[in-house]
């Protein structure tokens, strides 16, 4: 097996077992922190969306395209912090937490950020 195959089935098996956690200890298990770590995404509205969610605003009630966005920008931010994390040589993520924000007014940045562990 060439070094880049095993290399990717040693990524992919990490993925499997990975865990990333909110809180600080991960029961069980005793580790090095490798350092922070982080996925970032940025999503932009599109027209129909804008259109749709000025009229929803309107009327009130939840803007379903903007929550669907939302959603799926944290799970790309949550993706790119476990690769990452990874990458690092990490066992697992704890104090993971995010940030979002508007850049302009068409645009959602969302941060998934936490600490790299290494079990020992």
């Amino acid at each position: 097996m060439a070094d880049s195959e095993k290399k990717l089935e040693e990524l992919i098996m990490a993925e499997d077992h990975f865990i990333i956690s909110t809180t600080e200890h991960i029961p069980g298990k005793e580790y090095d922190v490798i350092g922070e770590v982080f996925g970032l995404t940025t999503q932009s509205k599109n027209v129909v969306r804008n259109i749709g969610a000025g009229l929803k605003n309107i009327v009130g009630g939840e803007i379903k395209d903007y929550t669907k966005m939302l959603d799926e920008a944290r799970n790309v931010a949550v993706d790119r912090l476990k690769q990452n994390a990874i990458e690092m040589g990490a066992d697992a993520v704890v104090m993971m937490r995010f940030d979002s924000g508007s850049i302009g007014a068409d645009m959602q940045s969302v941060a998934a950020y936490g600490t790299a562990v290494k079990y020992k």
